[in-house]
């Protein structure tokens, strides 16, 4: 009889071992899955965000080259993104998102560009002020990515 018992009690355990490690295993799984999809959710706001930083900066920065700040509220746009920025963002992505906006409203208190120096302008090497705030996005997005 201690057999018979012994072999019931051994059959038991190892169901009951067996299936805590399936669920175990499913709970990690799950878990990591779950996290993954938090990155990616987050990396597509970012990016739909960024995206809207550089459309609302570059729109500026151009009339900025050809007109002066006649009403103040031209900036309001772009200040609301950046602080949209500002919640999510890494410092230097952050750093970087600031500097445009000191650039877009120097831009505006200087002297107007004529139609010669924005073609010298767009010819430049540096022409693209948005470059380090966009390669500052990518990495930071990459970063996410790897690990995730």
């Amino acid at each position: 009889m201690d057999t018979v018992l012994l072999s019931a009690m051994s059959g038991v355990m190892g169901s009951l071992v067996g299936g805590s490690a399936t669920v175990g295993t499913a709970w990690v799984t799950q878990q990591k899955l779950n996290r993954r999809e938090l990155v990616r959710e987050e990396i597509r706001k970012r990016e739909a965000l960024y995206g809207e930083f550089i459309s609302e900066c570059a729109k500026l920065l151009i009339d900025a080259y050809t007109h002066t700040l006649d009403k103040p509220e031209t900036l309001l746009p772009v200040y609301a993104v950046l602080n949209r920025v500002r919640l999510t963002a890494s410092p230097p992505v952050l750093h970087l998102a600031e500097e445009m906006l000191e650039r877009i409203s120097d831009q505006y208190f200087r002297t107007n560009l004529t139609v010669e120096e924005l073609r010298e302008l767009a010819r430049a090497h540096e022409a693209d002020p948005l470059k380090p705030f966009g390669e500052a996005c990518r990495a930071e997005l990459k970063a996410m990515r790897v690990d995730a």
